[in-house]
């Protein structure tokens, strides 16, 4: 044999080689018995997502929690030697970001397109949500006619004069509807109606969605906006001051004669360095299964993908809803707009 050719054989070996490595490597990626997950999700009800993981696969999940934006510092500056498999976090303004900022990686996965609606997903895999939240009007039932106030934009009628508790316009959820309502009705309309409402506030945006909802039963204000499930919270709990709140304050499902009502998501994503990435693709699909779906609705009272209650009957009592069928992957390419509408209408 010549030497070109001697070469070219030595060449084929190696790449032969490089391969045989490889699959090697992904063999043993496929057969991991053990996940990480860097998570901002911060409820104790999530031990069962996670238990039952494991006792179907027998994988071992170690856990990193904190605030998103600090796990995702992490992940930047881990950089390629990142242990982290998969990014969990709520609202899609955040999994957005996380995506932007490289950290994803996009995954094949037909039982993920099945179970999850085109609107709860990146359409390119890259994050998939498991959980929907929806924003809803709270209102005073002793002072406030809950049919002047069907809708989110019915909040900036002369009615709400000095009725409105809201949270500031930084917070990620109010950030997300505005995103939406720049969508719906463009940028100049989203800021009209902000001007109304911050003219028809009872008081500076402060609080949790908590906090403006027994706002409402202690008589400082009359109408706020609020995710479902701190209703819930309060209506199933043990404590008879939380219930007495719950009988004073009522719930609107808003827009359902129109684009319905806006919902956000919980999230997750495999990281874009996963040394683990059949197991997160594996556990990104448990996540959607009818068993971790019961977990989300009856841990922390949060609907199924799809819209569901999975049995969870303080949650169905306040009523069924259309929902908006926006993509939530709007909501974070509209966050900064959604931030300067704000700061220009006045909302603190």
């Amino acid at each position: 044999m010549n030497l070109s050719g001697r070469i070219a054989g030595r060449a084929i070996a190696t790449c032969g080689l490089a391969a045989a490595i490889a699959v090697a490597g992904q063999a043993l990626a496929d057969d991991a018995k053990e996940l990480n997950i860097y998570s901002s999700r911060h409820y104790q009800t999530d031990e069962a997502l996670y238990n039952g993981f494991t006792e179907q696969t027998g994988i071992k999940i170690n856990r990193i929690e904190d605030d998103a934006d600090k796990l995702m510092a992490r992940m930047q500056a881990e950089g390629a030697a990142s242990p982290a498999d998969v990014f969990i976090t709520v609202d899609a303004g955040r999994i957005w970001r996380a995506e932007e900022a490289g950290l994803l990686q996009p995954v094949e996965s037909a039982v993920l397109n099945e179970r999850i609606p085109a609107a709860l997903r990146d359409p390119n895999g890259q994050w998939y949500g498991f959980s929907r939240r929806a924003r809803v009007i709270y209102y005073d039932k002793d002072r406030v006619d809950p049919e002047l106030f069907q809708t989110y934009e019915d909040l900036a009628r002369p009615e709400a004069k000095g009725l409105v508790c809201i949270r500031s316009s930084s917070n990620m959820y109010q950030l997300s509807l505005m995103a939406s309502m720049i969508e719906r009705h463009g940028p100049e309309k989203a800021k009209e109606w902000a001007e109304k409402v911050v003219a028809n506030m009872a008081r500076p945006p402060t609080g949790n969605d908590t906090a403006q909802i027994k706002s409402i039963a202690s008589g400082e204000c009359g109408l706020s906006l609020g995710n479902t499930y701190y209703y819930v919270r309060l209506l199933t709990s043990d404590d008879p001051a939380d219930k007495a709140v719950t009988e004073r304050v009522g719930v609107i499902f808003p827009n359902q004669d129109g684009r319905g009502t806006h919902v956000n998501i919980s999230a997750a994503g495999v990281a874009a360095n996963a040394p683990n990435k059949a197991a997160a693709v594996k556990f990104l699909e448990y996540l959607s299964s009818p068993e971790a779906q019961g977990y989300f609705a009856r841990g922390n009272n949060e609907y199924t993908a799809d819209g569901g209650t999975a049995g969870n009957e303080a949650l169905a009592s306040i009523g069924t809803f259309k929902a908006d069928d926006l993509n939530v992957r709007v909501l974070g390419e509209r966050q900064s707009e959604a931030q300067m509408t704000y700061d220009e209408a006045g909302w603190k």
